[in-house]
């Protein structure tokens, strides 16, 4: 039998040289099969409003059209940005409890499948030590 939920991986596995938030926090939204908005988006195991961020692989051997992914988050309230990193758009941020979420996306004349990211929660990268 396939994979049918989300596949747990630690946030230093899946991005072990770091990451980077960029832009702002999005709602997800939810959309009807004739493509009319239908609000915000909710998770189906919590209940909780989905919610999305940009984010920017720090490997630099990342492929191309590869270093950069949205991660999902479901939470009940906005989740909160973390402090731009001197004065530039670029933020530092680790994942809690983050799972690739594997799906067949609905391509004609394609077969593949792809994946998402989902996290339980955002918080700022500890500094490095010595960065002070």
């Amino acid at each position: 039998m396939a994979i049918q939920s989300a596949i747990p991986v630690s946030f230093e596995t899946y991005f072990p040289q770091g990451a980077y938030v960029v832009g702002e926090v999005e709602q997800v939204m939810k959309w009807s099969d004739d493509g009319k908005q239908q609000g915000q988006d909710l998770d189906k195991n919590t209940g909780h409003p989905m919610w999305r961020v940009r984010v920017f692989d720090a490997d630099p051997a990342a492929k191309r059209g590869q270093g950069e992914v949205m991660v999902k988050i479901a939470s009940i309230s906005e989740p909160q940005l973390p402090p731009a990193l001197n004065g530039l758009p670029f933020r530092p941020v680790i994942f809690e409890g983050l799972a690739v979420m594997p799906y067949t996306p609905d391509t004609p004349g394609r077969s593949r499948v792809a994946y998402s990211l989902r996290a339980r929660e955002m918080k700022a990268a500890p500094k490095p030590r010595g960065s002070e």
